[in-house]
C-alpha cells in the first residue's frame, strides 16, 4: 500500500515527517509567517511581546509545551538585554536550529527598527500628528488587556503550589515597592525553589507530558523536535563565542581604530555595548541608568526628549529598548561633523541597534544548548520551579507598570512613614489623572479576550479605531 502523502494542519501548520507519523515538523516558511505575525503584534514593551508569544505558540498553535516556553523564559530573564527577543531567539532555535534563532530574532526587532527610525527622522522636523497619537492611545489600552489575560493564564498554569505562590508574590513585591536589583529577585527564587519545592503539593512544574486543563497532551511539536538536536561541546561553544562575539564587537573596535573613541560614534557603540551586557532584568531595569547617562553625561538628548522616545518605542512593535535607537538617532543628528545631519542619524541609529542586539544572538546560541541538556536535571528543574514563580511576579509587576502609564496622565513618588520610607521605591498615579477613555477601552478589549475569544489583531485594529474616534469627539 502506497504512503499516504504528508498533510499539514490547517490550523497549526505542522507537517508530519514521512514514515514518522507521531513526530510532527514545522514548515520553516510557516514559522518565518508567524515570527513576523508576533514581531507586528509585539506591542507594550516585554511583557506585553510575552504574552503575545505564549498566546499563539502555546494557546493557538500549539507549537510550544507550557514548560518548555516557561523554561526558555526562565533562562532570557537570568540574562542581560531584552528577555522578549531572546525568548523568540531561543523559541526559533528549538524550531529550525541556527537559521531559525537568526530569522525570528531579525524579524522581532525589524518593524520595530524601521518604524522607530523613521519617526525619529520625522521627529527632528514635525511635531507628531495628532491621528498617529490617537490610534497608539487605543493600542495601548489594548495591550494592557493582554498583558493581564497573560498573567492571569499564567498564574493558573504555573502557581499550583502554595511555595511558588508566596514566590509570586515576594518577586512582585520586591520588584514593584522595593525596586530590589532584578539579579537578587533572581537568585532568591532559585534557591527558595531549590530548597522546598516539592514539599508541598506536588512537584514544582508539570512534566511536558502531562494533560492540560485543555485535555490535550502538553507534548507539542518542539518538544520532539529539539530531542534530534545534537548535544553541547565545548568545540561548537568556542565556534559560536567566535562567530557571534566577532559579529558584535569587531565593528565596534572598527569604529575605534578608524575614528578614534572620542567619535560620537565610537562613544554611541561603547556606551551601548555596556549597556547590552549590564541590563539585567529587561528593558525596564536599564531605562533609568541609561536616560540619566544619555541626558546628563552625554547630553545627547533633553529629558523631555528622552520621555517622548521612551513613548515612541511603547506604542511601535519590538523591544520597549528599542528606545536606544531613538537615542542614538538624535546623537547622531545633533552631532554631525562633517556628515549630514539626517545620514549621521541614521549611522548613530544604526550603530546603537547593532550593539544592542546583537549580543543576544550570543548569548542564546551560546547557553540554549546547555540548558536543553540539563533540563531533565532534577536540581534544576526545583529551581526553575521558583524562577518560573518569580518571572510571574515580574510580569505582574510590568503589568500594573503599564497599566498606570496608561490609565494614569500624572504620577507621583509613594511616600512612607517610619523605617519602610527609605526602603520604598515606587511612584503611585495621581487620582486625579485618570483617564476614564482608556480605561473603557481596555475593559472593552479585556472582555473581547476573555469572553469572546477575539484575535491579536482584531482587537489591536478595534482599539487604534476607538482612540482615533475618541480623539475625534474631543475625548482625548
Amino acid at each position: 500500500m502506497p504512503d499516504t502523502p504528508n498533510k499539514i494542519d490547517a490550523r497549526s501548520g505542522q507537517e508530519p515527517v514521512q514514515g514518522s507519523p507521531d513526530i510532527p515538523t514545522i514548515p520553516f516558511r510557516m514559522a518565518v509567517f508567524v515570527w513576523l505575525k508576533i514581531s507586528l503584534l509585539s506591542f507594550g514593551g516585554p511583557a506585553g511581546q510575552i504574552a503575545v508569544m505564549h498566546r499563539l505558540l502555546v494557546d493557538e498553535l500549539k507549537w510550544v509545551s507550557e514548560r518548555r516556553f516557561l523554561d526558555a523564559l526562565n533562562f532570557c530573564m537570568l540574562l542581560p538585554g531584552p528577555e522578549a527577543q531572546q525568548l523568540t531567539i531561543y523559541l526559533g532555535w528549538l524550531l529550525h536550529r541556527v537559521r531559525g534563532g537568526v530569522v525570528a530574532g531579525l524579524l522581532f526587532i525589524l518593524p520595530g527598527a524601521v518604524t522607530v527610525l523613521a519617526l525619529s527622522m520625522a521627529y527632528v522636523h514635525y511635531q507628531q500628528a495628532p491621528a498617529m497619537g490617537a490610534a497608539f492611545f487605543g493600542i495601548k489600552a489594548a495591550v494592557l488587556a493582554i498583558v493581564l489575560s497573560a498573567v492571569w493564564r499564567l498564574s493558573r498554569r504555573v502557581l499550583h503550589q502554595r511555595l511558588l505562590l508566596v514566590i509570586a508574590l515576594a518577586s512582585f513585591l520586591s520588584s514593584f515597592v522595593f525596586a530590589v536589583p532584578f539579579p537578587l529577585v533572581v537568585a532568591g527564587a532559585a534557591l527558595a525553589g531549590y530548597l522546598f519545592s516539592g514539599r508541598d503539593e506536588g512537584t514544582g512544574d508539570a512534566p511536558d507530558d502531562a494533560v492540560l486543563e485543555d485535555g490535550m497532551t502538553g507534548m507539542r511539536p518542539v518538544d520532539r523536535i529539539v530531542s534530534r538536536h545534537q548535544r553541547p561541546s565545548w568545540q561548537k561553544s568556542l565556534l559560536v563565542l567566535m562567530i557571534c562575539g566577532g559579529i558584535w564587537l569587531v565593528p565596534l573596535v572598527g569604529l575605534f581604530l578608524v575614528l578614534g573613541p572620542s567619535h560620537i560614534f565610537t562613544q554611541q557603540g561603547l556606551f551601548f555595548s555596556q549597556v547590552a551586557v549590564v541590563s539585567f532584568g529587561g528593558a525596564y531595569a536599564v531605562l533609568a541608568y541609561m536616560a540619566q547617562q544619555a541626558v546628563s553625561h552625554y547630553g545627547w538628548l533633553t529629558p523631555s526628549e528622552m520621555l517622548d522616545g521612551l513613548g515612541m518605542a511603547e506604542t511601535t512593535p519590538g523591544p520597549l529598548i528599542m528606545v536606544t535607537q531613538f537615542v542614538g538617532f538624535l546623537g547622531g543628528y545633533r552631532n554631525p561633523g562633517l556628515l549630514d545631519p539626517m545620514l549621521a542619524g541614521t549611522i548613530g541609529a544604526a550603530v546603537t541597534t547593532w550593539v544592542t542586539f546583537a549580543p543576544c544572538f550570543l548569548w542564546i546560541f551560546l547557553g540554549a544548548p546547555y540548558i536543553e541538556s540539563l533540563r531533565s536535571n532534577r536540581a534544576l528543574a526545583r529551581a526553575l520551579s521558583g524562577i518560573t514563580a518569580a518571572v510571574v511576579g515580574v510580569v505582574l509587576s510590568l503589568a500594573v507598570w503599564f497599566g498606570l502609564q496608561v490609565l494614569f496622565t500624572a504620577m507621583a513618588d509613594a511616600t512612607a512613614l517610619g523605617p519602610l520610607a527609605s526602603m520604598i521605591s515606587m511612584r503611585l498615579p495621581v487620582l486625579s489623572s485618570f483617564d476614564p477613555v482608556a480605561a473603557v477601552i481596555s475593559m472593552l478589549s479585556l472582555l473581547a479576550i476573555a469572553v469572546f475569544q477575539s484575535g491579536v489583531i482584531t482587537v489591536i485594529a478595534a482599539s487604534a479605531a476607538a482612540g482615533l474616534l475618541a480623539s475625534a469627539a474631543g475625548l482625548v
